[in-house]
């Protein structure tokens, strides 16, 4: 059986690696499948490359993931057209955070075969059983389809209990190329390649349209073994935790930064963390660990807007973790959006006041309206209240840009909103760029006066 899985092209210079892609096609392969990767994000081939290829080519499945949000979208629409234009169309399978909470609509405009809906390790193995006549879908658990006309959605899929023994597939794909997306801190020599710790998180904030319940934690031994093949097979020495909460909570974070300690390899690495977890001795702990970034969401200053969006946080547990983290050396990733409900411009101008208070200038960060993606709490409030109709109307009509108004949750008007957020803006990348033109001026005064031959060069930053 042949599979082409689809590394899609987000318009980035340099892509970060499909994981989940990567995921499912170790499972082919496991299952003696033939699996090629369509690296459309690397060379960024047009649609009509794909259609092309298609039609000199014949492959059973073909198969893409995409996360929410227009752009994804927009892009899903265009590679479904190719597909279904091809003289030797696959069976055509759609999965991701996209599709999955309204699949019924996504099936209707990219006509592909079947959404996976939730975790596809398990899945992907018994639709290759259907597509080689083993079994029918309606014996598929986590699957939506189309059967005469009729729309039909499976059983929910269980989530896997030990998530230990899943690993990606890295041959098939260009590492030397996934190796060079940059992060935090990190040197120009260093080869970088995400990590997942673990599945899920365990709070549920109102703007969250993650589907899987809870949190499933991968041991120390499995993170481990994963790190030192990325180490020994591909030169990996800097790990993005790329999960959504590694710092899941202090008993957990202090089990992992050990085993890394004991067990001699020596990598640097960033990840998502929580900020009522970011304790003076956990963050200690986690610096020898060789941790040099945490991303944080942080979502609102406004102690009324954290309580409505259900975030668990307090605006002392952010201040006191955003200054614990500083103190021990590690850099603070800063994440405020603006927009959710009852939010005002007062909100606004206290995540501004924060985020030039705190800001160590180690990335732009600017502000963004938050977001009602189908799925999430937000998105069925954002229905009921009547300000969004529909799927339809979220991706058509409302979601255009995720840098702009989808769904105004505020009593401002949306005019008054984007001039808010726009000043807001303005403040924050004035801030940053002031700053690296100090940082380059000293670089400057350094090499012509104190004649510093450590100068490697005006580096663009």
């Amino acid at each position: 059986m042949r599979i082409l899985l689809i590394a899609y092209d987000n318009d980035s210079y340099i892509t970060w690696f499909p994981q989940g892609l990567a995921y499912i096609a170790k499972v082919c392969q496991d299952e003696g499948a033939e699996v090629e990767i369509y690296n459309q994000d690397m060379y960024h081939w047009p649609e009509s490359h794909l259609l092309d290829k298609l039609n000199r080519e014949k492959y059973d499945v073909i198969g893409v993931s995409v996360i929410g949000g227009y752009y994804q979208y927009r892009k899903l629409l265009k590679i479904s057209d190719a597909i279904n234009q091809s003289k030797n169309r696959p069976f055509y399978i759609i999965g991701g955070h996209g599709p999955a909470p309204e699949p019924e609509y996504f099936l209707q405009k990219t006509q592909a075969d079947v959404v996976v809906i939730g975790e596809g390790e398990r899945t992907i193995k018994e639709l290759l059983e259907v597509i080689q006549g083993q079994r029918s879908l309606s014996s598929v658990d986590g699957i939506a389809y189309f059967e005469g006309g009729q729309f039909i959605k499976t059983k929910e899929r269980e989530l896997l209990t030990n998530i230990d023994h899943l690993f990606p597939s890295w041959d098939i794909f260009p590492i030397n190329y996934y190796s060079l997306m940059r992060a935090p801190h990190i040197r120009n020599s260093d080869r970088w390649m995400p990590v997942l710790s673990g599945r899920g998180c365990p709070f549920t904030c109102n703007f969250c349209y993650r589907m899987d319940k809870g949190f499933r934690a991968r041991s120390p031994e499995s993170i481990l073994e994963e790190i030192g093949i990325l180490s020994k097979d591909y030169g990996i020495t800097y790990i993005g935790f790329s999960d959504e909460l590694l710092m899941s909570s202090e008993k957990r974070t202090i089990e992992l930064c050990e085993a890394f300690i004991k067990s001699g390899l020596r990598f640097k690495w960033n990840c998502n963390g929580r900020l009522n977890y970011a304790k003076p001795d956990v963050l200690r702990l986690m610096k020898e660990a060789g941790c040099l970034f945490i991303n944080y969401g942080i979502e609102s200053m406004d102690e009324k807007a954290l309580k409505r969006m259900n975030k668990a946080l307090t605006v002392k547990q952010i201040v006191t973790g955003i200054e614990n983290t500083l103190a021990a050396g590690i850099s603070p990733g800063y994440n405020i959006i603006f927009g959710n409900i009852g939010e005002n411009e007062e909100s606004l101008r206290l995540g501004v006041e924060f985020l030039l208070k705190y800001d160590d200038h180690s990335q732009l960060r600017t502000i963004r309206p938050v977001t009602p993606y189908p799925g999430s709490p937000l998105y069925y409030y954002a229905i009921e209240k009547g300000l969004l109709k529909d799927c339809q109307d979220f991706y058509e009509n409302k979601h255009t840009n995720s840098d702009l108004l989808s769904v105004n949750f505020t009593e401002l008007s949306d005019a008054d909103f984007h001039r808010v957020l726009y000043e807001a803006n303005k403040k924050l990348m004035t801030n940053y760029y002031e700053h690296k033109l100090s940082q380059n001026l000293e670089l400057a005064r350094k090499l012509y006066f104190d004649q510093d031959a450590s100068f490697r060069g005006f580096r663009q930053t």
